[in-house]
């Protein structure tokens, strides 16, 4: 993990290559299978992975316990955005905003993955900046962290 004032980032190397590790990033008919951290689940309502077009993810607790608030509600996060930048077998660059009335969470963080070929598949590095005040970097670090165990995990036994 790497943290500077407004960006956070972490990697994972995944064993298959980054063109298949591209794909199914974006394949939203897999991604609820590994998007959401654990105690989650994922719903994709909107997915046009093309540059400019939009995305809308719902990350909804799995239960009513849980140690941290939802962000669009008690038990869900919404964040909505567009593709910037993709760039196959290498890099997406997404533009993020939460759906919330809490000023904490307002702003638009920018999401960049890179596939990096490795001996024996791909070095997977996401990189945040510019996270609402809301989010604690210690909480996002976990939820990336957790995020691409799941990534790996699909991908490494599709």
């Amino acid at each position: 993990m790497m943290s500077t004032d407004d960006t956070l980032s972490v990697s994972r190397i995944i064993k298959a290559s980054p063109q298949s590790v591209y794909q199914v990033l974006l394949d939203s008919t897999t991604m609820p299978a590994w998007r959401a951290p654990d105690g989650m689940k994922a719903e994709i309502l909107a997915f046009e992975p093309r540059v400019g077009g939009a995305f809308r993810i719902a990350l909804t607790y799995t239960t009513a316990d849980h140690a941290l608030p939802g962000k669009t509600s008690a038990h869900t996060d919404v964040a909505c955005g567009r593709f910037r930048e993709l760039v196959p077998g290498e890099r997406i660059v997404e533009a993020i905003e939460f759906e919330s009335d809490d000023p904490a969470m307002a702003g638009i963080m920018v999401l960049t993955t890179t596939l990096t070929p490795v001996p024996g598949g791909t070095e997977v590095t996401v990189a945040v900046r510019n996270a609402p005040a809301g989010v604690k970097p210690s909480d996002h670090e976990l939820g990336v962290t957790l995020t691409l165990r799941n990534l790996a995990n699909f991908v490494e036994h599709q």
